[in-house]
């Protein structure tokens, strides 16, 4: 098994089918309703990213994204240990290049996902949007 393949069965065993809903929200405008309604795992949905040219092997970006907004830096966390480790790209390469999103997760790393105070993340995001807006 590639380790891109490992790290989707890993994101997989952690979304259960009501965060499919959550995350398939996440992405309402990329995915139309009538296809949106087919998917009901988290495998399916990575095939839909997939075949939708979303997510690849060298650019998870779009699910940084989603993981993101989703509130899930549990799974953000992952994604970015792959990125960096897997494809070498650190979050000082990623800023040069822009080939991804600033991750917000590494501050969490670690951390229990679901023992961060909601207004942390909150206040977090906001210092990103603002470092990003003034860039």
């Amino acid at each position: 098994m590639s380790e891109y393949s490992s790290l989707l069965s890993d994101l997989s065993e952690n979304i259960t089918n009501e965060d499919v809903e959550q995350l398939k929200s996440a992405c309402k405008e990329d995915i139309p309703e009538e296809q949106s309604n087919s998917i009901i795992s988290s495998k399916e949905w990575f095939s839909y990213l997939e075949k939708n040219d979303k997510l690849a092997q060298d650019d998870l970006s779009y699910i940084e994204h989603i993981f993101e907004i989703s509130r899930r830096p549990d799974l953000l966390t992952r994604v970015i240990e792959y990125r960096t480790t897997v494809l070498k790209i650190s979050e000082d390469d990623e800023i040069d290049t822009k080939l991804t999103r600033i991750p917000s997760a590494k501050k969490y790393k670690g951390k229990d996902p679901f023992k961060v105070p909601f207004k942390s993340l909150c206040v977090f995001y906001l210092k990103k949007i603002n470092t990003i807006n003034r860039s």
